[in-house]
Order: C-alpha cells, then structure tokens, then sequence
C-alpha cells in the first residue's frame, strides 16, 4: 500500500513537470509570435507550416493580395531618367542632349500611382539617417562639429557645392571656430563614406566616381571608372564614339558600360529634409482603425497571407491507430508514434500561441483606442494624452513587458495616416496651471514654429522657448533643445 502511495506521488509530480514545462514553452511561443509585426508573422507562420507536417492549413487563405500591395519599382529606368535630369540641368560644360526620349518613358506608368499605392515607412528624416551614421566614426568634438555644418550645407541633391575655402570662412564666421581646409578635407572624405553612396560630393563628377568605387572591381567597373575620370566632358556631351575610341573598346562594351552608369544615382540626397519612408524601412500596418460620422471607433487586424490552421487529420488518426494496440507496437512503431506526438504538440502549442497573440493585440488596441479617442478622431498630435505602459498594462491586465511587446514594432493605418504604436505614448509634462500635456504635444508645437520661420532669419532656442511659453508651454531652452536633436531638426545656424 505504501509502495502504491509513493508510486501515485512519484507519478504525480512527473506530471506537474511536465505540465509546467508545457506552460513555459507556450509562454516562450506566444511572446516570439507576440513581438513580430505583420510581415515577420506571415513569413513565420509559413516556415512552421514547411517544417511541420502534422499543421495544416485551409484552403482558404484569409488576405486579400491587393490590400497591402507594394510599389513595383523599375530601378534602372529611374536612374535612367534622373540621370538625364541631373545632367540637363548643369552648366554648360556638363551638359548635354538627351540619347533617346523614349527610353526612359513608361507608356504604362501612371504619375498618381505613387498616390495610390500603400507603402509605408517609418518617418525618419534624411538628416537623422546621416546624424546616426556619424555616431559610427569615432570623431572629436571638434570634428563632430565640422561635420554637422557640412550636412547642414548639403543641397537638395545631397552633394556639398562649396569650395573648401568658403566653408572654412563660413565656419570662422558662424561658430567662432578657425578651421584648416585640411580638418574639412578629413572630415568630408568621411561624410563621402556614409550612405548612401556618394553623398557630400563636391560635384556630380565625384558623386558617381564614388559610388563606381564602392562596386565590386570588375573589367566593367575599371572602364566605368575611367568614362567618368578620363571621358567626363565627352561623357556629358554623350560623345561615345569619341570615348568608344579612346579607351578602344567594342560597340558592345560601350553600350554595356553605359547601361552600368545610369543605374547610378545622381542625386543621393534627393530626400534631403523630407522623411525617407519607403527607402528605410517598409512596413505594413498589423491595425486597421476606423471612425465613422457618429464618431465611433473600431479596428480590426491585419491578417495579410495568414491561413487558419489545424491539426492534421492524417496525424490524429495515425496516433489513435497506434494506441489501440500498444501491446503489439513494433520498435520502429513506437518511434513513429513518438515523431507523431511530438509533432502534433508542436502545432497544438503553435495554434495556442496564435490565438494567444491576436487575443493580447486586440486587447491592447481596445485600451489605446480608448485612451487616446480624441487623437484618433483628429489626428492632430495636440489630441494626445500623457500616456504609459503602465496606464495600458492596469487597463488590460496585461504585464508592462507584453503591452511593451504589442507597442514596439506594430504599425496602425489610421484616417489620418501610418502610426507607429509606440509614438502614442509620452510623458506628461505639467504646464504650470495645473494642466498637463504630453511632450508629443509640445513637439508638434516647436515643429510649427520652426516651419514657421522667415526665410533666412530662423529663430534660436531662447527664442523658439520664449514662443513656446507665449503658447502655454514654459519648458526650458536646454529641453527645446533636446526634443529640437530628438526630431532632427539642426540648429539655428544650419538652418539660415
């Protein structure tokens, strides 16, 4: 009797370990699921499917292809055609006639289609995509402070069209700094280093010798190279006999070479001080939010190519055959009946996991929804509470670490535009009459103002916080000049 009691207790805890070991592996399945955006949902979903047999899923796939449809880019016709712009547009020594009219042409293109077409990215500006590439060079104050003028002196191509001389004078002038043409020198050659290719070049010229020296060598790349350093004004007056027989090479060749050089880009910095979008970071929105005339609010969730799935049939039924008859199971049976288990429990977890993440993603958005209903109406970032976690966590009952997971990396599409979760939340910032406000708000504020300035006389950060209390906002220079770094916006200086 006692033999059978501590049998049934042995028995017992094995079951508890395998029960809590059952919970964890779920809890670690529903937080990998839990943290991926749409894209990387679909592309998981379908390596499980691949890899595990006893997961299927039904015929029906819920998405629609045409939903989040990308732009289809013809790379090489849009280096073709801005090339020729570029050129055209020179001084007489770079200029030259247009080869062929038709050739950069789309008979099938549509101008609005870019209007139409739903890409979107997240908002990061030109100038931070540069400022984040030069915490990546190890630079001294000093040379951190050359740099930021030669990017605050980039034009809309991206290209540097000063001398090094005038910018020498410029710098002594605007911040009291004498500067050697050698320091610029140094300094510039790294600019010319970042991305993308050929940006901070002091002509077109350099422009696409840089970014022909960035290729991997080839026979086409040297003589690409030489077109450009050696054939540059026969090049943009598109005398190709004259350079076919300088470098003394065939017709083919010529033409192969001509092809490589207008996929270059001649103007690198063509998104100077507009948001980058689509060329960072494509993303698809994981929310839908709507809002009807009433002023009612509702979402749904994007289930892009994700089909439902269950267990397999075939699967079920091979484990029920061999259970029927365990005593007369083979080894090889036995194995098989294992493989089947294990496979079956993989898909039940996986199955688990994903009604697990959509119930915690809706959750989630109910709460913001609900916090944030006026912003969602307007879509004006004055609209926007101070918001935590913490608030969205005692809300839903959820941990701060699974609303922080739904918040990360989760897009909404919403009336007003592609929102990022997370830049719903900020702090709150007291106004002084016992009002608070978020410092999204007081962001969006400074923005105005500083879009707001007269060409050529831009305000300072004594100014811009002197207008910022006139508007109920009294924060500090030093904090005008914080959130002015933390959105990209450059100096007064640099912005003259």
């Amino acid at each position: 009797m006692a033999q059978e009691l501590k049998n049934t207790q042995i028995q017992a805890q094995q079951l508890a370990q395998e029960q809590q070991q059952r919970l964890n592996a779920q809890q670690v399945m529903t937080i990998r699921l839990l943290e991926m955006p749409i894209a990387q949902f679909e592309q998981n979903v379908q390596t499980e499917i691949d890899e595990n047999p006893a997961l299927t899923p039904s015929e029906n796939v819920i998405g629609d292809d045409n939903e989040n449809a990308s732009e289809n880019y013809e790379e090489k016709d849009e280096r073709m055609d801005e090339l020729d712009k570029v050129l055209d547009s020179l001084d007489r020594d770079d200029r030259m006639e247009d080869i062929n009219p038709n050739l950069n042409r789309n008979p099938n293109h549509d101008p609005d289609a870019d209007q139409e077409e739903k890409v979107f990215g997240e908002a990061t500006s030109f100038y931070d995509y540069l400022h984040d590439q030069v915490h990546e060079h190890s630079l001294t104050e000093r040379q951190e402070m050359i740099m930021e003028y030669l990017i605050g002196n980039l034009d809309e191509d991206g290209l540097l069209r000063k001398d090094l001389a005038q910018l020498s004078d410029e710098i002594a002038v605007h911040e009291y700094i004498d500067v050697s043409e050698d320091e610029i020198e140094r300094v510039l050659t790294v600019l010319q280093s970042f991305d993308p290719a050929g940006i901070g070049a002091q002509s077109l010229q350099q422009c696409l010798l840089i970014q022909i020296f960035r290729k991997k060598p080839t026979p086409i790349t040297k003589l690409m190279h030489r077109v450009i350093d050696e054939c540059y004004k026969d090049f943009t007056h598109r005398r190709w006999d004259k350079i076919q027989k300088r470098l003394d090479i065939s017709e083919t060749t010529s033409e192969e070479v001509l092809a490589e050089i207008r996929k270059l880009n001649p103007r690198p910095g063509a998104a100077l001080g507009e948001t980058m979008g689509r060329n960072v970071q494509q993303v698809t929105p994981d929310f839908i939010v709507q809002s009807d005339e009433e002023g009612n609010l509702s979402f749904s969730l994007t289930r892009g190519r994700v089909p439902d799935l269950h267990i397999s049939q075939e699967f079920t039924e091979m484990i029920a055959a061999y259970r029927q008859n365990p005593t007369s199971m083979s080894r090889r049976d036995k194995e098989a009946l294992v493989y089947a288990q294990q496979k079956v429990n993989r898909a039940s977890l996986y199955i688990e996991a994903i009604k697990q993440r959509q119930h915690t993603m809706r959750l989630t958005m109910r709460a913001l929804l609900k916090r944030q209903r006026a912003y969602f109406l307007s879509g004006d970032d004055s609209d926007l509470k101070p918001m935590k976690l913490h608030d969205v966590a005692a809300d839903t009952g959820l941990d701060i670490s699974t609303v922080s997971r739904v918040c990360n990396s989760k897009y909404a599409d919403t009336p007003w535009g592609i929102i990022q979760l997370k830049s719903l939340f900020s702090k709150a910032f007291d106004t002084g009459n016992g009002e608070e406000v978020s410092t999204r708000e007081i962001k969006s504020a400074l923005r105005s103002l500083i879009e707001g300035e007269k060409k050529g006389e831009p305000l300072s950060d004594i100014q811009l916080a002197a207008e910022l209390k006139k508007m109920g906002y009294p924060i500090a220079r030093r904090t005008v000049a914080k959130y002015r770094e933390q959105m990209g916006i450059p100096t007064s200086m640099l912005r003259k």
